[in-house]
C-alpha cells in the first residue's frame, strides 16, 4: 500500500503527529510519501517520486480546507482522500484525534467504503476556467451595492438574481458556504447542483436544486466594477459586464474514505450541533 501523507503546517503540533502516523504507517509495511521539503522530517519518501496512478491513498491532517487544498494541489494523484481532523468544523474530515490509531488500522484491514462525490466546473467567455469539490461562488466583489445575475439552465431562462451573488454548489458543498447562505443540506451521495443566491432583494428567489448534467449559464449584466468568481475559495478571477460563465458537472470525481466505523449524520448532528433525542 502506497500513502501520501499531507499534514496543515499551520497548525502547530501538526508535524509531530504526521511523524507518529508516519512511523505507524510503514510498521504496518504501508510506503509513506511526503512533500519534498518535509519528507526527510517524516521519516517519508519524497512526493515528487511517486507516480499519481501509484498512490492508493492521501491522508489529509488538518480541516476540511485541507482537503480542498489538496484536492486542487494534487488532482493529479487521483487517489481517494482520507481525512483526520485537526481544525474545529469538518464534514470531509471526520476523524477525530482521540480515533486516529484505531481508524488507520481500519484503513490497513480494508474496512471502509469509498465514496465518489460530484465535482462541477466552469468556464469564461474569456476561457478562464476552474473547477470545485465544493462550491463556484460569484459574487459583487468590490461593488458597494447589489448586482444582477441572469441565470439560463440548458438554454432556458431561469431568473435575474438581485443580490450580492450567487453560490453553485455540490452536494458535497452544500454543508457549506451555500448552507450559511440559506440552502439545503444535500446528502453527499446525491448526483445534484444546488444554485443559491447571497442575500438576494427579493424575498422570493429561494435556492433551488438541479439535475447534475444541466448546464448553467451565469451573465453579468450590471454596469458595474467586475464581480469575482471564486472556486473552493481557492482558485479566482474576474466577471465583466456582459460576459458569460458556463457551469457544467465535471468528467471526474471527488474520492473521499470513508471508515465504516464512521457515520455521516452522527457527522452532521456533532458538527450542527444537533440536540434532538431519540424517544
Amino acid at each position: 500500500m502506497i500513502i501520501a501523507l499531507f499534514a496543515n503546517r499551520s497548525i502547530e503540533h501538526s508535524h509531530a503527529l504526521a511523524l507518529s502516523v508516519s512511523d505507524f504507517l510503514k510498521g504496518h509495511g504501508v510506503t509513506v510519501f511526503a512533500e519534498d521539503d518535509l519528507a526527510t522530517s517524516l521519516n517519508a519518501l519524497p512526493i515528487s517520486e511517486v507516480k499519481g496512478k501509484k498512490v492508493d491513498f492521501i491522508i489529509s491532517m488538518g480541516g476540511d480546507g485541507t482537503i480542498l487544498r489538496l484536492a486542487h494541489k494534487y488532482q493529479h494523484l487521483d487517489a481517494p482522500i482520507l481525512g483526520i481532523n485537526l481544525g474545529h468544523l469538518g464534514f470531509m474530515a471526520d476523524i477525530p484525534l482521540s480515533d486516529i490509531y484505531p481508524s488507520l488500522q481500519d484503513l490497513i484491514n480494508g474496512a471502509y467504503k469509498i465514496h465518489e462525490r460530484l465535482v462541477i466546473q466552469g468556464e469564461s467567455s474569456r476561457k478562464d476556467v476552474c473547477f470545485a469539490v465544493n462550491d463556484i461562488v460569484i459574487h459583487r466583489g468590490r461593488n458597494p451595492s447589489l448586482v444582477e445575475i441572469a441565470i439560463h439552465v440548458d438554454g432556458q431562462y431561469l431568473n435575474t438574481f438581485e443580490a450580492d451573488g450567487i453560490i453553485i454548489s455540490t452536494p458535497n458543498g452544500s454543508t457549506a458556504y451555500s448552507l450559511a447562505a440559506g440552502g439545503p443540506i444535500l446528502s453527499p451521495d446525491l448526483e445534484a447542483i444546488v444554485i443559491t443566491p447571497i442575500s438576494p432583494h427579493t424575498i422570493s428567489n429561494r435556492p433551488i436544486v438541479l439535475m447534475p448534467n444541466q448546464e448553467i449559464q451565469i451573465q453579468y449584466l450590471s454596469e458595474y466594477d467586475p464581480i469575482e468568481i471564486c472556486a473552493d475559495g481557492l482558485e479566482s478571477f474576474e466577471l465583466s459586464t456582459g460576459d458569460v460563465f458556463k457551469i457544467v458537472r465535471a468528467p471526474n470525481t471527488f474520492k473521499l474514505v470513508s471508515l465504516f466505523r464512521r457515520n455521516y449524520f452522527s457527522t452532521l448532528r456533532t458538527k450542527l450541533g444537533w440536540a434532538g433525542k431519540l424517544r
